[in-house]
């Protein structure tokens, strides 16, 4: 009986204590240590117990629910940075017994419709997902109060999960050392924002993660929640176009009539309206701000605002006056506050990616928050390839000032570029074959010769590409009437103007058959552009020295200057690559004046096929012999990283190990399975085309068939001849790929082997090439035996500046 009285009384304490601070909205009093903020949601913390309490008073009423990271891990690697957006969803809170359940009702699949019945049918018919159940703690006139602190204590960004992926260790939450962390926690009219303090425990077996760690057995990282009012039903969406560059927003619309496609998209966009249509120049109704993280340091900020402002170009174009601004984030604003679009300065220990994301309304594709990631050492890449160009420490001077001018060149470019994702715009990879016709394609610093001195003027843009008002107006132009037309017909105006639009999947494969969309390129005439890169880079080369880096720095440092010097040719080579079996088309559409696809000419091909050998000619790539003693074994402290060159040599420089990765670059690109097939099935078309079987002969001709008094230069020739040989024995045992690939390649190493066998060599290139005949007729005998040697692998290349946007 005692036992009984005493639950009764706890229970009464209880409940008493809940409703001293669960009051109306007008009432200040509040228990000890408790909290209370109001604001869309009206929500309690409890000091005494690190508890918080939501006030749920509009059931079954959508909102925004977003979760991000607002501190980071700091590893480009594993990918956890500080301000990376986690999506947004729309949900709302349903009553079921003695619970709140948070529900995200199903959007892929619709029905717009009048008919409720046929709306109930389809959300019936697919799953929705309840992300969490709030027991109700207490009622009061229809307003309830439910303990959130489990909802938001969570790994709801799954650091756990991502580590786990990332091969770093198996981590998890220990709630013991997590918390809210309320400086970072508010209320606002239209939004609620949470921040907690998440620990993770665990053993750490990668090195990624315990080079950012001071304990990398805990793990402190901070998520953020925000509750979002969804904007009004005024935004009309704008249809998706694949010739638009745009990302599509999707659904299934099951309510369509059955002559018209089920799947709807529509591009995401920012909300503009002009305050007076009419008119021919307005100012907008609520421009388009982008707020500048304040930690950001000078020059860097001025780049950045300058970079970014650019876009206000493209709106001035279509009409709109001051649409789009760029200021500094007000001091005590919180960057993950949805009611600011971002640029945020990231740091991390390795240089990596910079990214545009963005929080959109899943109903309409309405974009309400852009969000701007960009990675800090970045901007040292491109200060590091000026500086491996032109010395600029001769006689202890400090004449480095070109290189900053040129990676703060960069840095505007960069801010536009990332930008232009959030405002709805996808990579265009096609435009740099218009010049510089947009920002959203990733450029390759443009260097010419004058005067026999490397011209670092022209290093990067300082504009808005003409590319980028055509998608500024099909995205965000006003049209009174019409405007399906209208859209079209500005598509049509830009394909008249010869612009092109590729994306993503046509660029970043290997063996990619886009003769157009590139990465890191440049030029309309994609083979010259490589002459010249090569000219460039073995003037550079030539006067390489000591004067590349500052006085009292060790040679090491000089190792390292010279890394994006030496592969300075690396993207232009892929971009020409793939002018060999290529082919041009676009995202063609019935009734437009596209080009829907044909083949790259055989004359293109083969100009191209030229230019790609030349790659691999000793006297381009050898590294010059009185280079050699610039680069000594590494100096303490100064040890080799993945942007270094790797060593067969042990502490000693590898020269030869250079050459091979530099050789294998080439090679894989040129012998890739694919793009040997489309050769195939290209000359069977037309027989102009360039054939496998001559691009066989060319690389034999340029490689195994030549040889060299210069003994340091032959050995390296062995080894360029060791990796052609490799890359043949790879295509001739692949399988996925046409079988008259293979029957040409075995006929060729034939070839190759009777070449071999009729030189008439002496000393140790004869046992060299003995052995050579033995690794064909070994393959030959079982090819399904042969295994790839690695090269040194080839040290970071991208991102000069940028690369992947997710």
């Amino acid at each position: 009986m005692k036992k009984i009285l005493l639950v009764l009384l706890f229970l009464t304490i209880s409940i008493n204590g809940f409703s001293q601070f669960f009051t109306e909205k007008t009432s200040n009093k509040l228990q000890k240590g408790i909290t209370k903020y109001e604001g869309y949601f009206t929500f309690y913390y409890d000091d005494n117990s690190d508890k918080l309490f939501l006030q749920i008073d509009n059931l079954d009423s959508e909102f925004l629910y977003v979760r991000s990271l607002s501190e980071g891990i700091g590893s480009n690697d594993i990918g956890l940075d500080r301000g990376q957006l986690g999506g947004g969803v729309v949900v709302h809170l349903k009553k079921a017994g003695n619970k709140l359940l948070l529900v995200q009702p199903n959007l892929d699949y619709r029905a717009i419709t009048d008919n409720k019945e046929e709306k109930q049918s389809v959300k019936e018919a697919f799953a929705k997902s309840v992300l969490h159940g709030f027991k109700i703690k207490e009622t009061k006139n229809g307003i309830y109060l439910v303990d959130a602190t489990d909802f938001f204590m969570r790994d709801a960004h799954g650091v756990a999960a991502k580590l786990a992926r990332s091969k770093q260790g198996s981590f998890s939450l220990d709630k013991s050392k997590s918390a809210f962390n309320l400086d970072r926690t508010k209320a606002f009219p239209k939004n609620v924002e949470f921040d907690v303090l998440l620990t993770f425990k665990g053993t750490a077996k990668g090195s990624y993660i315990r080079s950012v760690t001071p304990n990398s057995g805990l793990i402190t990282v901070h998520q953020h929640h925000s509750f979002v009012e969804l904007p009004d039903n005024n935004y009309k969406p704008r249809k998706f176009d694949p010739r638009s560059g745009g990302y599509p927003m999707s659904y299934l619309d099951y309510a369509t009539p059955v002559n018209q496609s089920i799947k709807k998209q529509f591009i995401r966009r920012h909300r503009l309206e002009k305050k007076n249509p009419d008119a021919a120049i307005s100012e907008a109704k609520e421009p388009i701000i982008y707020y500048l993280d304040r930690g950001t340091p000078e020059p860097v900020r001025s780049a950045l605002l300058e970079g970014g402002s650019w876009w206000n170009q493209a709106f001035e174009a279509i009409g709109y006056k001051d649409a789009f601004q760029m200021k500094m984030l007000p001091e005590g604003a919180d960057p993950l506050d949805v009611r600011y679009n971002m640029v945020q300065w990231v740091h991390r220990s390795t240089r990596g990616w910079s990214y545009g994301s963005s929080i959109s309304d899943p109903r309409t594709g309405e974009i309400i928050k852009g969000h701007v990631s960009l990675g800090s050492l970045r901007i040292r890449q491109d200060f590091l390839i000026a500086q491996a160009l032109q010395a600029p420490y001769t006689n202890n001077n400090t004449e480095d000032d070109f290189a900053l001018q040129m990676a703060v060149a960069r840095i505007r470019q960069l801010s536009a570029h990332e930008i232009g994702h959030t405002l709805g715009f996808a990579h265009n990879f096609a435009a740099s074959t218009n010049g510089r016709a947009s920002v959203m394609d990733y450029p390759h610093p443009k260097f010419t010769l004058k005067n026999g001195k490397i011209d670092f003027s022209n290093a990067y843009d300082n504009k808005i590409g003409d590319w980028d008002k055509v998608i500024v107006s099909y995205f965000y132009q006003d049209f009174k009437s019409d405007e399906e037309n209208q859209l079209n017909k500005i598509i049509e105006d830009a394909t008249a103007k010869g612009f092109k639009y590729l994306s993503d999947s046509d660029a970043r494969s290997q063996g990619s058959a886009s003769a157009s969309a590139h990465l890191w390129d440049n030029g309309g005439n994609i083979y010259d552009e490589l002459y010249n890169l090569l000219k460039i880079r073995k003037m550079a080369i030539a006067n390489f020295s000591t004067d590349n880096i500052k006085t009292n720095q060790p040679y090491s440092v000089l190792e390292d200057v010279f890394v994006p010097l030496y592969f300075f040719h690396r993207f232009q080579t892929e971009a020409t690559v793939k002018l060999i079996g290529g082919l041009e088309y676009s995202y063609a559409v019935k009734g437009g004046k596209e080009t829907v696809v044909k083949q790259v000419s055989g004359v293109t091909e083969k100009k191209a096929l030229q230019a790609i050998l030349k790659t691999i000619a000793v006297d381009e790539i050898a590294i010059p012999k009185e280079k050699l003693s610039l680069f000594p074994p590494r100096a303490m402290g100064y040890n080799r990283t993945r942007e270094s060159f790797k060593s067969d040599l042990g502490v000693e420089f590898d020269a030869f190990g250079a050459v091979e990765t530099a050789s294998e670059m080439t090679l894989n690109l040129l012998l890739h399975p694919q793009r040997a097939s489309r050769l195939v099935a290209h000359k069977s078309l037309q027989k102009n085309q360039l054939g496998l079987d001559e691009l066989i002969d060319e690389l034999v001709a340029k490689t195994i068939k030549k040889s060299h008094k210069d003994t340091y230069y032959q050995e390296l020739q062995n080894v360029i001849n060791t990796k052609v040989l490799e890359g043949l024995f790879y295509l001739a045992s692949y399988e996925n790929q046409y079988k008259q690939v293979n029957a040409i390649v075995l006929f060729k190493l034939d070839e190759i082997k009777s070449i071999m066998e009729s030189k008439k060599s002496s000393g140790v290139q004869k046992i060299y090439e003995a052995s050579l005949i033995k690794m064909i007729d070994g393959f030959v005998k079982n090819p399904t035996k042969f295994k790839k040697s690695a090269a040194p692998t080839i040290p970071d290349g991208s991102p000069i500046g940028s690369d992947y946007q997710y």
